[in-house]
């Protein structure tokens, strides 16, 4: 039995994330789609390859290995070591500035740190096994294939495993052998609970890094969708959800008759394979295009990552030397300054923030005399965190990859420290490219993050209060809000 919910499909033992409340649906007009599969010759031929995912983790999952043992063995030097070097400086960059707005969640395809528990659960690399599983899949699968707690089917496991991690940002950052330990056990966590629980569980509530992909991936200019709606509807199989012999039931609990979010796909293309009508699209589209915010634990998500970004912004590239001082307290020894930079993170993207927050959609509602209830204004506007926090993370990444970018070619050379010399380019001088320029760069970010919010406000007062003028006025404390956020964004970056 299926009870369609969205992407969220609940089927009889199988729960995805199911965030604390139910934010509205925000109209805007149908803007243009369109399919890739049809634009691009070869592309639905590519993805429907067994070997298609195989192919994008492979690789990763080799370099996924270097990473771990130059973490463990190499310099721990950290701008000499490929662990910092590849991890936060290229990998950040190009997850953040080119894979999620460019390509949703296309990373959760390739990611290596799923592979082994995927390999337990299917004991295949390519082929699919036919069979039956629990919860209606079709699928022989490996393990105990156990449920997930009701009580933990949201994003909050994820929101707090993220602010923990983050709050030893500054080691994380900087010291190989953390960088390495943290990701060598993610990896183990993640195969631990595949041998426990069913499919992808692990990266759709407990990865710390699913749940900004799941946030951010709303502003891709891609999503995957049903080509029509009403053929799934008729479809009596499923087998995107369920699978079959063509490909595995969807890991991420997706049934694509009511997809309409870039949340929780982690575009593994199995449904293209699996749908027995060819009825999948992979469309171009406006960015920004979902909207919609559908529990509290999603719109925390959105505080918690802007919190994190002004903090970053502070102590990675401001001036403030007691800041840092705090932040790297395994370093100064200052324990007593690193209790208080936490308490200040964690109050700020907890309570302050959201407090702020909801005092201006209090006054956006009562302005536009709405008599919408108060919880839906809130997750109404909550989408307005997702361009501006997106947007301040790739103004706040840019420094790295043009300033600190110089390290790669030398690091590629000698991933350990070690005086390798494998290309030919270990010997290449750091030059930073363009410094003088990065601040305008990062300054017309922000604002084009800006123009994205101020333009979904008013969409979003218009869906919410049901005329232009109340629109209008609700658009000007949410306005303001998301001005001062842009302008606290330009000091950090430019003072």
């Amino acid at each position: 039995m299926v009870e369609q919910t969205g992407e969220r499909t609940t089927r009889v033992g199988v729960r995805p994330p199911k965030s604390s409340g139910n934010g509205p649906a925000i109209s805007e007009p149908k803007a243009f789609r369109l399919d890739l599969f049809k634009a691009i010759p070869g592309l639905k031929w590519l993805t429907k390859l067994r070997s298609f995912q195989f192919l994008l983790m492979m690789p990763n999952l080799v370099v996924f290995y270097i990473i771990i043992m130059a973490g463990f063995i190499g310099t721990p030097v950290g701008n000499k070591n490929i662990a910092i070097v590849f991890i936060w400086i290229l990998w950040w960059f190009v997850l953040i500035g080119v894979l999620l707005p460019f390509g949703s969640r296309v990373w959760c395809a390739m990611c290596p740190m799923p592979f082994f528990g995927d390999w337990f659960q299917r004991r295949a690399l390519i082929k699919v096994r036919t069979g039956k599983a629990a919860g209606g899949l079709k699928n022989k699968m490996f393990g105990q294939h156990r449920k997930w707690p009701k009580a933990l089917s949201n994003i909050w496991l994820q929101n707090f495993g993220f602010l923990a991690m983050c709050t030893f940002s500054v080691q994380l950052v900087t010291r190989p052998i953390v960088t390495a330990a943290v990701l060598g056990g993610i990896t183990v966590i993640a195969t631990l609970l595949a041998m426990v629980y069913r499919q992808r569980t692990f990266c759709t509530y407990i990865c710390p890094v699913s749940g900004f992909l799941s946030l951010y991936s709303m502003t891709s200019v891609v999503e995957l969708r049903s080509a029509d709606s009403d053929v799934c509807l008729k479809c009596k199989t499923k087998s995107c959800r369920t699978g079959n012999e063509d490909g595995w039931g969807c890991p991420w609990f997706i049934y694509m008759g009511k997809l309409d979010r870039n949340n929780y796909c982690g575009l593994c293309m199995e449904c293209v394979k699996s749908c027995p009508n060819d009825n999948i699209a992979l469309n171009l589209r406006p960015f920004a295009s979902d909207v919609k915010i559908k529990g509290y634990d999603e719109a925390w998500k959105g505080f918690i990552m802007l919190a994190l970004a002004m903090a970053y912004s502070v102590i990675l590239l401001g001036p403030n030397g007691q800041v840092k001082d705090w932040a790297n307290a395994t370093e100064t020894g200052y324990w007593a300054g690193f209790g208080i930079y936490s308490l200040i993170l964690w109050g700020s993207a907890l309570v302050v923030l959201p407090a702020l927050f909801f005092g201006f959609t209090w006054l956006a509602r009562r302005l536009a005399a709405g008599v919408v209830p108060m919880k839906q204004v809130f997750l109404s506007y909550a989408y307005l965190l997702v361009p501006l926090g997106l947007l301040a993370w790739i103004a706040f990444s840019v420094p790295l990859i043009f300033v600190n970018g110089a390290y790669i070619l030398p690091v590629l050379s000698d991933p350990f420290g070690w005086g390798w010399d494998l290309f030919g380019t270990a010997q290449v001088a750091w030059s930073p490219v363009w410094p003088e320029y990065l601040v305008f760069a990062q300054i017309a970010l922000l604002m084009y993050g800006l123009y994205v919010a101020l333009r979904k406000a008013y969409a979003i007062g218009l869906t919410l209060f049901g005329s232009n003028t109340a629109a209008t006025r609700g658009l000007v404390p949410m306005g303001v809000f998301s001005l001062a956020i842009t302008l606290a964004f330009i000091s950090f970056f430019a003072g």
